[in-house]
C-alpha cells in the first residue's frame, strides 16, 4: 500500500460538561503559580502529567476518556475545581495595585520586548536567567494589574535539551515542538484571518504568524516564521533560541523588534511605552520612528524626539564582550531598506549604534542603539548600574560617570512561582492570604515569619529536601539507562545523597566567570567535608553551557569527573538538562545555595533569590544582588568583595574563604541541634533571610519600581511630546538642531574664585565664570559649577553640581555667572565650570552629549 494516500485525523477526549472549566484554566498560565490549580491537572493522571512535561493542554489532549469520566464523578475533585475557578475569577476581576495608584491615568499599553520568556517548563522558549526574569516580570505585571503585553519569538526547537555522556561531554539536542499542544493560541486579525506580519529580509519578504499566551491578566505575543510561504533559510529564523551565527542573530532581532512592532499594529495595539529587555529588541526603535514618519508626517528628527520619549532600555550585561555587535556589511545588507524609508543615509543609521558615530569602521552595537533611542535606561542591580555607567560613559562626552543617564532597578523573582506547595500553605497560614500580592506592604507581612513555630518551618523544609533526594535519584537512574549503564551502576543511583545531610546546590549557566569548579580547588579539604561520618555535606550541580562555549563545556566535564571519584561519588552529583522544573525542585529542597561568580561579572543573578522563601540560605560572592541583600545575619558572603588583578589569586582567596565558611560556620550551625532535634540557630538565620530578602527581591517590588520610576514618567513625556499634533516633538527637534549648529561658539572665557586656595569649613567659595555663548540664547544653556573631594586624584567621577546665576551679559554674547560652593568637609577639593544645553523637554540633563568645560 505504499502508493495509497493516507489522510490523517485526530481523535481527542470528550470533556464532561462539569470539567469544561479545565480547558479555560489550561490556556491561562495563572495555574502555574497557584498550587491548587496545578494539583487539579496532576490529579487527573499523575503519570501522564509527568510524561507531558506538566503541560495541561497536552494532558487534556492525551488523557484517556475513562480518567475524565472518573474525575467528573469525583465530588472532591469537582469541588476543588469549583474553588479554583472561583479564585481565578476573583483574581481576574479584582481591583489591582495599578488601578488603585494610577486610576486617574488613561490605561496606556506598555509593550515589553524580550528574546526569551521563561514562564514554565511547558513553554520552552527560554535559556536561562534573562528569560526567567522576563517570565516573572509578566506574572508580576499581571498580579499588579499593569496594562502590559509581552512580545517575543515562538521557537520551534527552543534552546536545546542537554544530554551528558559518561565522560562528561555535553550533547546539544534540538527536538521539534508542536505548538498546538502548548498553552498558546493563534491570534486573529480584525478581518478574522490568522494574524500575520511581514518584514523585509535580504530581498525576501518574511511572513510570521502571531501566537498568544495568556499570563493571568496580561498576554504574551509570539512570532512564528516557520511557515510554508517562507524560503527554507528564513523558516529557521524562529527555530532555535540563540542558535546559529551573526546572520541568524540579526535576522532574529529584526523579526523581534521590527516584526514585534508590526504585530502590535496588526492587532490594533498602540503602545505608549516600549520596554527593550536587553538590546536584542532595539530595532523596534527604528520601526517606531518609521511608523511615526508615515502616520504623522514627521521628519526623521521629529520622529526620533516623539518616539524615543516612549522607549525604555534595560541592559543585563556587565562586560562589552557580552553585547551584540554586527559588522557594517551585515547591517547594510539587512537594514538598507530601513534607511531608505527613514530618509537617511546608511552611515546615519549606523551612527545610531556606534560609540563614535563618525568612526565608519566601528561595528554596530545593539545596546548603544537602544541607549541612544531610549527615554530611560537602567541596569539590573546597584553595582551593575555603576558598571554600566562606566561602560557606556563614552556615549556622553564630557559627562562625569555618576551623571551618565543609566539608573538601576534591581531584579527580583515572582515568589508564588518559586515557593513549594507545602511552604505556600505554611506562609498563607502565618503571614495571611496576601503574603505575595505585591501591595507595597510586603515588609510588614514578612515580619510575621517570627510567628512560624520552629518545628513546623523545619518539618516543611526537611520534607522538601527528602523529596529533592528522591527526584535526584530518579533522574540519575533515567540518565544512566539512557547512557547504557549496567544494572549494577543504575542500582547505585539509589545510594546517592543522604536525605538528612546538609545539601548545597549550584545550578546556573556554565559560563567560566561563574566558576563552577571553585569548590574543587582543594580536593583534600572537600573530601573531609563530604565524608565526615557525623556531619556530612553533599552538593548538587546542574546547568547548561552554550553550544559554542567550549570553556563552559569543559567545566561540566570537570564536575562530572569529580562525581566519578570514589571519595566524591555519593556526595556530588551533576544533573543534566537544567530547566525551570529542575530549578524548582532544587530551590525547594537545598539548605544552601552556592553562588561564586567572579566580581563584577554577575549583573544581578536571580537563582539565589528563589531560595529564602523556601527556607534555604545563600552563600555567595559579593556580586550582583547579594551586595544589596547580605546583612551579615541572613546567609554568608564569600570573600570581602575585593577584586584582584591576578585571576588565579582571586580564585585562591575566595575558594579558601568558601572552605573556611563551610568548616567553621555553615556545617557546625546546621548540625548544632537542641534536645528536640531542631537546629534553632540555623532556623534563626533562615527567618532573618526570609524577613530581609523576600519582600525586597521580588518582581512585584521590581515591577512597582519600573512603573513608578520608568513606565509612568516615560508615558507622561511621550504624551506631552505627541500632544497637539506632536508640537512638543517638533519644537524639541528644532531646538536640538539650532543648539547643535551654534554650539561651536560656546566657550568658557575664564573662571575666578574670590578666595585663595584655603577655605574654612562652614564657609563658601564664590565662583565667577565668564562665558561666551555667541548666538546661543542664555535661556538655552545651563552653567554649572561641579565640585568634589579629590585627594590625590586630579579627576572626579561623582561631583556635586550647583547651578550658577547669570549676572550680566552684552551684545557680543559674553555673559557673567556667579555661584558659591558650600565648604562642609575638610580636605582637598576640586571644581570646574561646565556649560550644557538646557530645555525642559530633554529626557536628561545632558542628552545631546555636548558640553563645554572651563
Amino acid at each position: 500500500m505504499s502508493n495509497v494516500q493516507i489522510r490523517k485525523f485526530v481523535i481527542v477526549p470528550t470533556m464532561p460538561e462539569s470539567l469544561e472549566p479545565l480547558r479555560l484554566l489550561a490556556n491561562n498560565l495563572w495555574w502555574a503559580w497557584n498550587p491548587p490549580a496545578t494539583d487539579l491537572f496532576r490529579r487527573l493522571d499523575p503519570d501522564l502529567w509527568e510524561s507531558v512535561g506538566h503541560n495541561p493542554v497536552a494532558l487534556l489532549g492525551k488523557i484517556r476518556q475513562e480518567k475524565l469520566e472518573k474525575a467528573a464523578r469525583d465530588a472532591a475533585f469537582t469541588a476543588q475545581l469549583c474553588r479554583v475557578m472561583d479564585q481565578f475569577y476573583v483574581y481576574m476581576e479584582s481591583r489591582t495595585w495599578f488601578a488603585e495608584h494610577f486610576a486617574e491615568r488613561q490605561p496606556d499599553t506598555i509593550a515589553y520586548f524580550s528574546a526569551e520568556f521563561g514562564l514554565h517548563e511547558s513553554l520552552p522558549i527560554y535559556s536561562g536567567g534573562l528569560g526567567v526574569l522576563a517570565g516573572d516580570h509578566l506574572k508580576s505585571a499581571s498580579d499588579l494589574g499593569l496594562p502590559l503585553v509581552g512580545i517575543g519569538l515562538m521557537y520551534r526547537q527552543g534552546y536545546f535539551e542537554q544530554q551528558v555522556t559518561q565522560d562528561g561531554q555535553q550533547l546539544d539536542v534540538y527536538p521539534s515542538h508542536d505548538f498546538h499542544t502548548w498553552p498558546a493560541t493563534l491570534m486573529r486579525s480584525p478581518s478574522g484571518g490568522v494574524a500575520t506580519i511581514t518584514v523585509p529580509i535580504v530581498g525576501h519578504t518574511l511572513t510570521a504568524q502571531v501566537w498568544q499566551v495568556k499570563v493571568g491578566r496580561v498576554r504574551l505575543l509570539l512570532l512564528d516564521a516557520d511557515l510554508p510561504e517562507n524560503p527554507p533559510e528564513l523558516r529557521t529564523i524562529t527555530h532555535r533560541l540563540y542558535g546559529g551565527d551573526h546572520v541568524m542573530r540579526i535576522r532574529q532581532e529584526v523579526l523581534l523588534g521590527i516584526g514585534g512592532m508590526r504585530a502590535l499594529q496588526v492587532l490594533g495595539i498602540r503602545p505608549v511605552v516600549c520596554h527593550m529587555n536587553e538590546g536584542h529588541a532595539a530595532f523596534l526603535a527604528l520601526e517606531r520612528i518609521r511608523e511615526a514618519m508615515t502616520e504623522h508626517k514627521l521628519t526623521f528628527h521629529e520622529a526620533i524626539e516623539a518616539t524615543s520619549a516612549g522607549n525604555i532600555f534595560t541592559t543585563h550585561t556587565p562586560v562589552p564582550a557580552g553585547i551584540d555587535r554586527f559588522e557594517v556589511p551585515l547591517v547594510e545588507e539587512h537594514l538598507a531598506w530601513m534607511a531608505r524609508d527613514l530618509g537617511i543615509s546608511m552611515n546615519e543609521l549606523l551612527g545610531l549604534g556606534r560609540e563614535n558615530p563618525g568612526q565608519l569602521d566601528e561595528p554596530f552595537c545593539m545596546a548603544i542603539l537602544a541607549l541612544r533611542l531610549a527615554n530611560r535606561s537602567n541596569g539590573v542591580s546597584r553595582l551593575h548600574g555603576e558598571i554600566s555607567r562606566g561602560m557606556f560613559q563614552s556615549c556622553w562626552p564630557g559627562v562625569p560617570k555618576n551623571e551618565v543617564p543609566i539608573t538601576h532597578v534591581t531584579n527580583g523573582i515572582h515568589l508564588r512561582s518559586w515557593v513549594s506547595a507545602p511552604m505556600y500553605e505554611l506562609l498563607e497560614q502565618y503571614l495571611g492570604p496576601t503574603w505575595a500580592d505585591g501591595s507595597g506592604r510586603d515588609e510588614d507581612t514578612w515580619e510575621r515569619v517570627s510567628t512560624i513555630p520552629d518545628p513546623e518551618l523545619w518539618r516543611v523544609h526537611e520534607r522538601r529536601r527528602e523529596r529533592l533526594v528522591t527526584v535526584v535519584r530518579k533522574r540519575l537512574r533515567e540518565e544512566l539507562r539512557r547512557r547504557g549503564a549496567s544494572p549494577a551502576d543504575i542500582k547505585l543511583a539509589d545510594e546517592v545523597l543522604d536525605p538528612t545531610a546538609l545539601t548545597i546546590g549550584f545550578a546556573r549557566r556554565f559560563a567560566p566567570y561563574k566558576r563552577a569548579t571553585l569548590l574543587l580547588r582543594n580536593p583534600e579539604r572537600l573530601a573531609a567535608l563530604l565524608n565526615n561520618s557525623t556531619r556530612p555535606i553533599q552538593f548538587i550541580f546542574a546547568g547548561k553551557a552554550h553550544p559554542r562555549d567550549g570553556a563552559g563545556k569543559e567545566l561540566i566535564k570537570q564536575i562530572c569527573a569529580a562525581t566519578r571519584k570514589p571519595e566524591f561519588r555519593r556526595r556530588i552529583v551533576f544533573l543534566e538538562n537544567y530547566d525551570i522544573n529542575l530549578a524548582r525542585e532544587l530551590v525547594h529542597g537545598v539548605d544552601v545555595w552556592l553562588n561564586n561568580p567572579l566580581r563584577p561579572l554577575e549583573a544581578s543573578g536571580t537563582s539565589g533569590m528563589k531560595v529564602p522563601a523556601n527556607g534555604g540560605l545563600n552563600c555567595s560572592a559579593l556580586d550582583g544582588w547579594w551586595i544589596e541583600g547580605y546583612n551579615g545575619e541572613n546567609g554568608w558572603a564569600i570573600g570581602d568583595g575585593r577584586e584582584y588583578d591576578d585571576r588565579a589569586y582571586q580564585d585562591h582567596v575566595e575558594s579558601d574563604s568558601l572552605y573556611n565558611l563551610l568548616e567553621s560556620e555553615i556545617v557546625p550551625m546546621f548540625y548544632d541541634r537542641t534536645d528536640d532535634g531542631l537546629p534553632r540557630r540555623w532556623l534563626s538565620r533562615v527567618r532573618e533571610s526570609m524577613r530581609s530578602l523576600c519582600p525586597v527581591f521580588s518582581t512585584n517590588r521590581m515591577v512597582r519600581e519600573y512603573t513608578e520610576q520608568l513606565y509612568m514618567p516615560t508615558a507622561q513625556r511621550f504624551r506631552r511630546l505627541c500632544a497637539e499634533g506632536h508640537a512638543g516633538a517638533r519644537q524639541l527637534s528644532r531646538f536640538r538642531a539650532k543648539v547643535t549648529e551654534s554650539w561651536h561658539q560656546v566657550r568658557v572665557i575664564d573662571v575666578t574664585a574670590d578666595a585663595d586656595a584655603t577655605v574654612h569649613v562652614g564657609g563658601s567659595l564664590r565662583i565667577t565664570a565668564r562665558v561666551h555663548l555667541g548666538t546661543v540664547r542664555p535661556e538655552d544653556v545651563l552653567v554649572e559649577v561641579l565640585h568634589a573631594a579629590t585627594g590625590a586624584s586630579v579627576e572626579f567621577d561623582a561631583p556635586a553640581r550647583i547651578a550658577m546665576t547669570r549676572a550680566s551679559g552684552d551684545d557680543s554674547g559674553d555673559y557673567v555667572y556667579h555661584g558659591a560652593i558650600p565648604c562642609t568637609a575638610s580636605g582637598e577639593h576640586g571644581y570646574a565650570v561646565r556649560v550644557v544645553p538646557h530645555h525642559e523637554d530633554l529626557p536628561g540633563r545632558y542628552d545631546p552629549g555636548i558640553a563645554v568645560w572651563g
